[in-house]
């Protein structure tokens, strides 16, 4: 049995017990450094003294490799054993479970492939979501499947999700699920401000690194976007003190890299520790009294349109740079140097956006086609997946065959989703003819989807190689996985032909006059480092490549020969066309090619309908709405959409620009015209995205964010949803007399922002309070008007003057 100890989660262990026996739902917020991740699971198990443990084992869910097993370790040592007995891990790399476990920590996309294997989970009483805040895909992912197991197939199932922010409010709405909050044990940390510089980050980093080695004592935790920019910061910091060392800190070092950067430093030397996010929240790095933060953050954003993921480096959100500021507090005083100024902070977004809403979702599709469910929308959310990103994601799956016209799973589909990969690679496996293809693919599968696995090259005959000489603990890992997908077989194939066969999209062909630039059969376009062999072929298999549309790098090919692609995929002859916004037409031509690579081409007078929609549609998908000459009929109906969903919340969810981009099919298609191609009018696109919204919606954005309202005067002035003061409706003073209410919208939620003009249409006075105006403002206003305009009629009272629109004192009267 473990002891207690001094940790601030521990007054609350019976309490979060209690609750979670009665509720079985339960979210408890306890900030980094209160003992959560290390002290409740053991609780629950009935292994620290006084607990009756839970009937069955407790699954803890990390999202992460490093934290899961450090997790692990560090229980595993409270109860003086080692990893494997009481305390298990389970990792894609690394499984250390016994018939003797009774907390298993588990990574979250390993816990879905277990959950969908067996929905009942059974010998199993709690899953207790770690982290939670760090919404990665497979634990939104994880959690609806988990609730909904919970209440088909186990009612005595437990669910805990711990979270190191205090911010529960959206996790216990969504669970139906009590709180219980942690105050934790944060000691004072003092924050330096060091401003930003146009200096490459890693010099910044280094001088503010160096400066805070200078003037403060104990270990560094930095925190920087990426492995790239950690190897580059270790170099600079060559001349430190010799009794200071520098380790870096990130998931795709060695086990025994990760564990030399934790462990406390020696007696009498300090370290510095150059560290991705990953030590955020879910790590303890003993020694730590001072943290030197970049303010960077590197996201992966998938982008339907090039059908890769990008990795973005943007500033951290300030929930993010707070948890790297605690770093420095948790054992003691501390102090945060941030290489930004104090003012920037105010203007951080709150929270970074949940992976859910920018990933790849053709891997958790393929997770609830396993699971019986078609539908994303019929499980509970804690952010409900976009449709435009499921809509990108069933046409993948679609592609790689692993789902029918009705959603359900191929049998291809079901040999993918038995692979702990994403879909590509499992696609690639599932489409061996043989058992030295399958092998040959399962290679290729392990490597891509490891970083670092087989060198660095771009070849993937180079890295293939390398992932066959490489005898360190990861790389073993992974060849044992890799023949556990392939039974054991060899690979005998070429992998050039078989990578043709299975993805002809990723045929590659060099552009004229480039060394370096290919153009995919899949339309996609790719750069090719400019050192590398590769670019000596004419023809290449893309195997990988990251960015963005336009300026997207190929990180993995094979060179291939023109005969083989010719053998495999025969060229085919059809119309092809491009929208010119220019002119606002199209460039016809008939083109012999192989996908969208030209062999030959012959130009034609103009294409047919059909054709034309879909160039168009393409067009508005690369280049956006404003480009095609939409974006004036576009954002006012989204600036409405956003205003309702201010007035009414998630009733009224606001859609984005982008997201009308990914739906343009569903929308902007039909009214293109049935034959011939029709370029849509303002009128006629706004009125499409109305009609998007479905029914009632289309009709009541009309009625609660109208697109004009009627005037004292009885003209219909139209709403300005655009102006910095929107809603704004602009009037000449005349037309507004007798009105003593402010308009407003929304249900009378919003009220509408009255520009006043003069006879001459400019501009007079703005108000949000039209009888507070006319008993105040107006005064001085009517004096300034009736010098400049006499004839016009400027009453002494306007709430009680008759309306008109701008008509002279004489013709009021009834003369000429």
């Amino acid at each position: 049995m473990s002891a207690p100890t001094d940790l601030p989660i521990e007054s609350l262990l019976g309490e979060i017990s209690e609750t979670l026996r009665a509720e079985k739902r339960l979210v408890l917020a306890a900030p980094p450094g209160a003992g959560k991740t290390t002290r409740v699971p053991l609780a629950l198990a009935g292994l620290i003294d006084g607990f009756q443990p839970l009937e069955g084992r407790i699954l803890m869910l990390e999202p992460r490799r490093l934290a899961a097993r450090m997790a692990a370790d560090r229980m595993a040592a409270t109860l003086g054993e080692r990893t494997g007995g009481r305390i298990g891990l389970s990792t894609r790399i690394e499984r250390k479970v016994s018939k003797d476990t009774v907390v298993e920590v588990i990574t979250d996309g390993l816990f879905v492939r277990r959950l969908l294997a067996d929905p009942a989970l059974e010998g199993v009483a709690c899953v207790i979501f770690d982290e939670i805040h760090e919404r990665s895909l497979n634990v939104d992912l994880g959690l609806a499947l988990a609730m909904e197991a919970q209440s088909v197939f186990r009612e005595d199932l437990h669910v805990l999700a711990m979270s190191a922010t205090l911010d529960t409010g959206k996790f216990a709405g969504v669970m139906g699920a009590p709180v219980i909050e942690s105050e934790g044990r944060q000691f004072p940390v003092e924050t330096k401000y060091l401003g930003r510089t146009r200096d490459r980050i890693e010099d910044q980093m280094a001088g503010a690194i160096e400066k805070a080695a200078r003037a403060e004592s104990g270990s560094i935790l930095a925190f920087l976007p990426g492995a790239g920019e950690i190897r580059r910061t270790a170099d600079r910091l060559s001349s430190l003190p010799a009794n200071i060392s520098v380790h870096p800190l990130f998931g795709a070092l060695s086990p025994r890299e990760q564990d030399d950067a934790v462990k406390p430093a020696p007696e009498g030397r300090r370290k510095i520790v150059l560290a991705t996010d990953i030590a955020e929240s879910a790590l303890t790095i003993d020694g730590v009294h001072v943290v030197v933060d970049s303010g960077l953050a590197r996201v992966p954003e998938f982008e339907p349109a090039s059908g890769t993921s990008v990795l973005r480096t943007i500033r951290a959100a300030r929930a993010n740079v707070d948890q790297r500021r605690g770093r420095a507090g948790r054992l003691g005083p501390g102090v945060c140097y941030r290489l930004w100024d104090e003012e920037e902070t105010r203007g951080l977004i709150a929270a970074p956006a949940p992976e859910i809403l920018n990933a790849d979702l053709s891997g958790l599709l393929l997770s609830l086609a396993e699971w019986g469910e078609s539908d994303p929308a019929r499980l509970t959310w804690l952010d409900a997946p976009p449709p435009g990103r499921i809509k990108a994601a069933r046409e993948a799956l679609l592609a790689y065959g692993a789902l029918d016209e009705t959603g359900n799973l191929t049998p291809r589909g079901k040999e993918m989703a038995k692979l702990p990969l994403d879909p590509k690679w499992a696609s690639l496996i599932a489409a061996a003819e043989n058992d030295g293809e399958r092998a040959l693919a399962s290679e290729i599968a392990a490597l891509a989807s490891e970083a670092g696995i087989g060198g660095q090259s771009a070849s993937l005959v180079d890295r293939l190689e390398g992932f066959r000489r490489d005898n360190g603990q990861r790389a073993k890992a992974l060849k044992r996985q890799a023949e556990r997908w392939s039974n054991g077989a060899k690979p005998s194939a070429d992998a050039a032909t078989f990578l043709a066969r299975s993805w002809p999209g990723q045929i590659a062909r060099r552009r004229d006059g480039s060394q370096t630039s290919y153009l995919l059969a899949n339309g996609r376009a790719g750069e090719l480092p400019a050192d590398t062999a590769l670019s000596k072929s004419d023809w290449l298999v893309v195997v990988d490549m990251v960015g963005a549309a336009g300026r997207a790098r190929i990180t993995l090919a094979c060179p291939v020969s023109e005969a083989d692609v010719l053998r495999i995929s025969p060229p085919q002859t059809d119309e092809w066309a491009v929208f010119d916004p220019s002119t606002r037409s199209f460039k016809a031509r008939r083109v012999k090619a192989v996908g969208k690579i030209v062999l030959s081409e012959t130009p034609l007078p103009q294409p047919s309908g059909e054709v034309a929609r879909d160039a168009f549609l393409v067009f508005v998908r690369e280049n956006g709405l404003n480009e095609a000459g939409l974006g004036d009929a576009a954002r006012p109906i989204l600036a409405r959409l956003k205003l309702l969903n201010g007035a009414f919340g998630e009733e009224w969810p606001p859609i984005t620009e982008d997201q009308l981009i990914e739906t343009v099919d569903e929308w902007l298609a039909p009214i293109l015209g049935s034959k011939a191609f029709q370029f849509p009018s303002d009128g006629a696109a706004s009125n499409a995205i109305r009609q998007s919204l479905g029914w009632p919606k289309a009709q009541e954005i009309e009625d609660l964010a109208p697109s004009s309202i009627e005037l004292p005067s009885g003209r219909k002035a139209e709403v300005d949803y655009l102006s910095e003061n929107a809603p704004l409706i602009e009037a000449r003073a005349q037309e507004l007399y007798g009105l003593t209410r402010q308009p407003a919208i929304a249900g009378g939620r919003v009220p509408v922002t009255l520009q006043l003009t003069s006879p001459a249409g400019r501009p007079i006075a703005v108000t949000k309070d039209i009888s507070g105006f006319w008993s105040g403002g107006y005064w001085d206003m009517a004096k300034d008007m009736r010098a400049q305009y006499p004839k016009h009629d400027w009453p002494d009272d306007p709430a009680k003057a008759k309306p008109h629109v701008g008509m002279t004192k004489k013709r009021l009267k009834g003369g000429d």
